[in-house]
């Protein structure tokens, strides 16, 4: 097998990449470097640096390097920008996934794993998010990722791919420290940020109805989530015909965002008190995935824990913000 992983410079996709090449597998990485970072791509690994959507690039490309496999993780992933932009993330999420597919068609691609989301399931009020809950998103990012799934399922029967759908969760923590997250978009930079200025870290809400009043989540290490790429990706390939497997990636353990706060606080030695601010539209008061499909259908369970993920998401800003050890 040959795998093509686009936005393999990015951070979940370079942690992909690396996961997938020591493993042994041959990768190439397709990415426009719009928001991946070059250095992050080993050395011995091709990256041709373009959009996912140019079809020609795509058809020299999957030709060039006899492609058989495809892990598609470019996308456009900021919720409140998708609210504001809508049709910038239609276009980029399913349109340019329509044409990869169909260059992967054309040229005999077997293998197709898309990078799917938890917010597909928009905010089900259940205590464990089982891939059979249904899926109702509040957002056009979860709209476009819940498209993207039919799309790739409905070109998988008709043309007899091997697809997989990777539905995960909260990512955080980084396998090396340049590898870490470099925006401010989810809590755990959110909190670095705020920390590092001096400032209290934010809690959006304290009165929901969890038992210290503040939302729960579930947490995966992306190198957990790079393994389990990898993992459904060997599947894909050993199944070599038609067939769709579709799972969360998660702990199956909540985590409040109070003791977050707290275990951030003690990681980095900024112990400040968290300020309580109003809830935001749309945050569920418990996202919590069940795992089970994953560890039955291939022995996968994650390894890793909250504490690593803060403690190597750190390490990672630190070495950017190195600000933040005297501060």
């Amino acid at each position: 097998m040959t795998w093509l992983i686009t936005g393999g410079a990015g951070y979940i996709g370079a942690h992909v990449v690396r996961a997938m090449a020591a493993a042994g597998e041959r990768v190439v990485v397709l990415d426009d470097l719009s928001t991946g970072i070059r250095d992050r791509i080993p050395a011995d690994v091709p990256l041709i640096r373009g959009s996912a959507a140019d079809r020609g690039l795509l058809d020299r490309t999957l030709a060039r390097h006899a492609v058989t496999g495809v892990v598609h993780l470019a996308a456009k992933k900021q919720v409140g920008e998708s609210v504001e932009k809508p049709l910038h993330y239609y276009r980029e999420n399913v349109s340019g996934l329509t044409v990869l597919l169909e260059a992967a068609v054309a040229a005999g691609v077997r293998s197709f794993l898309f990078s799917s989301s938890a917010a597909v399931y928009g905010v089900p009020d259940v205590d464990l998010i089982t891939e059979e809950t249904p899926c109702a998103p509040i957002n056009p990012y979860g709209e476009t990722k819940l498209a993207g799934e039919w799309l790739v399922r409905a070109t998988g029967r008709a043309h007899s791919l091997s697809t997989g759908c990777l539905r995960y969760f909260n990512v955080a923590g980084a396998a090396e420290p340049e590898l870490s997250d470099t925006g401010v978009f989810n809590v755990i930079p959110m909190f670095f940020d705020r920390l590092t200025r001096g400032e209290a870290p934010r809690i959006f809400g304290d009165d929901y109805p969890t038992p210290d009043g503040t939302c729960v989540r579930d947490y995966i290490h992306v190198a957990d989530l790079a393994d389990a790429h990898l993992a459904v990706a060997r599947r894909l390939a050993e199944q070599g015909g038609p067939g769709d497997l579709t799972v969360n990636i998660g702990r199956g353990e909540g985590v409040s965002v109070h003791e977050l706060a707290d275990l951030v606080g003690e990681v980095t030695g900024h112990r400040i008190k968290p300020e309580t601010e109003p809830r935001r539209p749309g945050d569920a008061a418990r996202a919590v995935a069940s795992a089970a499909r994953m560890s039955e259908e291939l022995g996968w369970t994650a390894r890793l824990g909250v504490r690593d993920m803060v403690e190597s998401a750190w390490e990672g800003w630190c070495l950017r913000h190195p600000e933040a050890v005297t501060s």
